[in-house]
């Protein structure tokens, strides 16, 4: 076959995928929250019914990432086992328990001439989502989608191919059952990567929006290459300021933890900054903590003479998201200093304040333009299940439409409702 064979198969089987999703996505935003919920149910109860053939596949997977020499990170990334499989099933109950996202007023009022206008929430139609690596993904995906009534386009990574496809036939499979149109769930069924480019470019037709879950090098091209808007976030440069006023056993926990609990997450924290008035009394508790957990620590001068075993930073360092076991600490003046640094250098993610200083914590939050800000507390809650969403499709950092957690309320848009009595306009 050749490449404009190739090309044109693809084109046309991407196509046909959309414009299967475009008619199930209207079917689905008329339906009623409790037959979705029992849609989700279905699900679940198919992804734990065919637990074992789930597992062959994953088999199937890992044994190939084994052959191409992925790390054990990947491969824990990959990996399936009943407890795993349960937590899917269990997660996507979770969902089901949530509020109906669809048909809530947001806001109503009653005009001089009679007029009653309600804002009201609706789907935004049909979401493609491409990810990566876990292909748990494939549930929490479809789930929040199906949830919050919009069809989904499924495209996992190539490593994952049979796990994510297993998956994806229960769920068509326990939404069928419920009596839901199969095509609100698809998956892309090649790992060739001119499906994805396809998907971007040339289906603006059929899919409303995009979101990528990966890394960086993925979100960065459907960034680049979306012609649909786009759902994520680039980088999660996280810092954790410590403030004068900050307990230095709540300041060294707190960035054990942002730092060291899962290091290659986008919520874990890849700066600290610390006032100056406190350095001598917080920073070697929170340099001894971090560098016996295993972590690495680059500092800059004041950090480097206060400390040992501190690796002198470089200016690459405050721009680095490392999702390792680094970080970077830099003293500075004030709550200015902290504030601007951020500004400059952070991607807008989640940053945190530790103090007891009410105002200052105050200011910090009010002043720090990021998704997510926290008060002593770490940055590793910028999480939509810790915040009570069930799930999340990813963290977005952009300012139009979803900021923060993406979970099923962040996938609706609304539309007015206006109820007259037969007004015209002069």
């Amino acid at each position: 076959m050749t490449e404009q064979m190739i090309q044109e198969t693809i084109a046309a089987t991407m196509d046909d995928i959309g414009r299967r999703a475009r008619a199930a996505a209207m079917s689905l935003a008329m339906t009623d929250g409790a037959v979705r919920d029992s849609a989700l149910a279905a699900a679940a109860a198919s992804v734990r019914k065919n637990s074992d053939a789930i597992i062959a596949a994953n088999v199937t997977d890992l044994e190939a990432a084994r052959s191409r020499g992925l790390s054990d990170a990947m491969l824990d990334r990959l990996l399936l086992d009943a407890g795993r499989i349960e937590a899917m099933a269990a997660g996507m109950e979770t969902i089901m328990g949530l509020d109906d996202p669809l048909g809530r007023v947001l806001a109503e009022w009653d005009r001089p001439n009679g007029l009653r206008i309600q804002r009201v929430s609706v789907p935004l139609g049909v979401i493609g989502i491409i990810y990566e690596s876990r292909p748990n993904v494939t549930a929490d995906a479809a789930a929040l989608c199906v949830k919050s009534g919009n069809a989904v386009i499924l495209r996992g990574g190539s490593e994952s191919f049979h796990s994510s496809n297993a998956i994806y036939n229960c769920l068509r499979d326990g939404f069928a059952a419920a009596g839901l149109d199969r095509d609100v769930v698809q998956m892309v069924p090649t790992t060739d990567r001119a499906a994805v480019g396809y998907l971007l470019s040339s289906m603006a037709e059929w899919v409303d929006v995009v979101v990528p879950r990966g890394g960086k090098s993925l979100i960065k091209r459907v960034q680049d290459e979306a012609r649909v808007p786009v759902i994520g976030h680039l980088e999660g440069i996280c810092h954790v300021y410590l403030h004068a006023d900050a307990d230095p056993d709540m300041a060294r926990d707190i960035v054990l933890n942002a730092k060291m609990r899962r290091t290659g997450i986008c919520g874990a924290a890849e700066t600290v900054l610390v006032d100056r008035a406190a350095s001598a009394r917080v920073l070697p508790g929170v340099v001894a903590a971090l560098q016996q957990a295993g972590c690495e620590v680059r500092g800059d001068a004041e950090v480097v003479a206060m400390a040992d075993s501190v690796v002198p930073v470089v200016d690459a360092d405050w721009s680095t998201e490392y999702l390792d076991a680094i970080v970077s600490i830099r003293v500075v003046d004030e709550i200015d200093t902290a504030i601007e640094h951020i500004a400059s250098y952070g991607s807008g993610h989640t940053e945190s304040i530790v103090t007891a200083d009410g105002a200052a914590a105050e200011r910090f939050l009010r002043e720090v333009d990021s998704a997510i800000v926290l008060h002593n507390a770490s940055t590793q809650y910028a999480d939509g299940g810790e915040f009570g969403m069930g799930a999340e499709i990813g963290i977005a950092t952009g300012r139009i439409h979803a900021r923060g957690p993406v979970g099923a309320e962040q996938l609706t848009s609304y539309k007015y409702v206006v109820r007259g009595s037969g007004q015209l306009r002069p």
